[in-house]
């Protein structure tokens, strides 16, 4: 059984069994083994079995609950899942307890519990690739179902159109998505947010299409946003970074600047106007932003790289030397994540075009 041939454990167990059939670790264990090959109706058997005989037997209830969710026995299943993901000590346990009680959950239509669930998963397990395939799947469908309650209540209502504005935008459906905001802003037109989602909408849409029409239609959503709510610090960063991308430096810097005034921990706004002064060679201006955006996300990569330069320009080689060592490390480790996560903003990049620190 240690060495996982499970199929000769199988056959020795079963003698064993016939031998000694009132101890109950010896059902226990064949159920373990069954359970280990999938084996899931004969397993149920033999965890019964071993629990009738000794009830309580450590981890047994919980397994035998595992095997009737395997079997689509939610109801069942239930009490012993939930005993055994709330009181286990043993993460593998808890872990596995838990993934089964998301599916009996969802099988029964009891969605706010299976993600709250999934919420505890996460918590625990937030890291485990399983765990957030199937929490993905949970919340999505949660997701679904709120929208689907909404669809219901208020069809026609404000509520509605933006909902699906936003559920069209994350799935690249532009023209409907733009036709939603549009939609809503119709029936209230001075709703916040709503320009700055449109922005983003024609800003994704510009990025496949390159078509400067969308570009402007972007830079004038932003803009009326920010008319709408100066505090927007969203949309005056987008405007920065698309001026910035323009080579209209001052006009930038001052959207940037205003984007930090609103909200100083804005990570993003730091690093553009930092970027915005190493274009103009100006990197002892820069280096305090940079600073300031490695501590507010010490991960990120586009900060250190940016830091290094700043550093090497001022002659500091022993932190410019750090700076890019930790560049190189999170390079590798955070590149992938940072380009597949949603983000609610434009994220900064490397971008080479910005002079070397040591030119100047």
């Amino acid at each position: 059984m240690s060495a996982g041939r499970y199929s000769e454990a199988e056959t020795r167990y079963n003698k064993l069994v016939l031998l000694e059939p009132s101890v109950a670790e010896v059902h226990a264990t064949l159920g373990v083994i069954y359970f280990q090959q999938g084996k899931f109706e004969p397993s149920a058997n033999e965890l019964h079995r071993a629990l009738k005989l000794r009830p309580n037997i450590p981890k047994a209830d919980g397994l035998l609950a595992m095997c009737l969710s395997e079997l689509g026995r939610f109801s069942e299943a239930l009490p012993g899942l939930e005993k055994s993901f709330r009181q286990s000590t043993d993460l593998p346990i808890k872990r596995m307890s838990g993934l089964q009680l998301e599916r009996a959950y969802s099988a029964l239509n009891l969605d706010r519990k299976a993600v709250e669930v999934a919420l505890d998963l996460e918590q625990s397990f937030g890291e485990d690739p399983e765990v957030l395939y199937n929490n993905e799947r949970i919340f999505g469908n949660y997701a679904y179902l709120t929208v689907q309650k909404l669809n219901q209540a208020a069809p026609r209502s404000i509520w509605s159109h933006q909902a699906a504005a936003e559920a069209q935008e994350s799935q690249g459906n532009y023209v409907a998505a733009i036709e939603e905001y549009r939609s809503v802003l119709g029936m209230a037109p001075g709703r916040l947010g709503v320009h700055y989602r449109l922005g983003r909408t024609f800003l994704s849409r510009w990025r496949i299409t390159n078509s400067p029409a969308d570009l402007e239609s972007a830079r004038s959503e932003f803009a009326l946003e920010v008319q709408a709510d100066p505090t927007n610090a969203n949309a005056e960063y987008e405007l920065g970074e698309i001026a910035r991308k323009a080579a209209h430096l001052e006009e930038a810097q001052t959207f940037f600047e205003d984007a930090i005034r609103t909200h100083p921990q804005f990570t993003e706004a730091q690093l553009g106007l930092a970027s915005v002064f190493a274009a103009q060679g100006k990197w002892q201006e820069a280096t305090p932003h940079l600073e300031r955006a490695v501590a507010l996300r010490p991960d990120d990569e586009v900060a250190w790289y940016r830091l290094s330069q700043a550093y090497r320009a001022a002659g500091n080689t022993e932190a410019q030397k750090t700076a890019l060592a930790t560049f190189q490390r999170l390079h590798a480790e955070v590149a992938s994540a940072r380009d597949h996560a949603p983000q609610e903003v434009t994220q900064q990049s490397l971008d080479l075009s910005i002079p070397d620190g040591a030119s100047r």
